[in-house]
């Protein structure tokens, strides 16, 4: 119960322009530290990265118009960011890719 509260609170939140502009603003920071992190041991420089870029994402629409433009160009790459990125419709895919394989069978 608390945590629907939480999560259509946090949804609410994100609705408006400032604090999508500062989450923008905290993806932009987060890929522009990944190169300093790179170098260092761990996957430091991986997780900010994917950290960075899944606030860009969610928060701009310039940013998610290329992304479109990428997968469309490069449909296995765009798959694997789809599923990097939890986002519904790749699930969705995925299900429906498994139905149908399974029908064909």
């Amino acid at each position: 119960m608390r945590l629907m509260r939480w999560r259509t609170r946090f949804a609410r939140l994100r609705q408006n322009p400032l604090v999508r502009m500062g989450l923008f603003l905290t993806g932009c920071l987060f890929l522009l530290i990944t190169p300093l992190l790179g170098p260092l041991p761990g996957p430091g420089g991986v997780i900010t990265f994917a950290i960075g870029l899944g606030l860009v994402l969610q928060n701009s629409l310039w940013a998610k118009r290329n992304y479109v433009r990428f997968k469309r160009k490069y449909p296995k790459s765009g798959s694997w960011a789809d599923w990097g990125l939890r986002r519904r419709r790749a699930k969705r895919r995925v299900e429906s890719a498994g139905e149908k394989g399974a029908s064909g069978n």
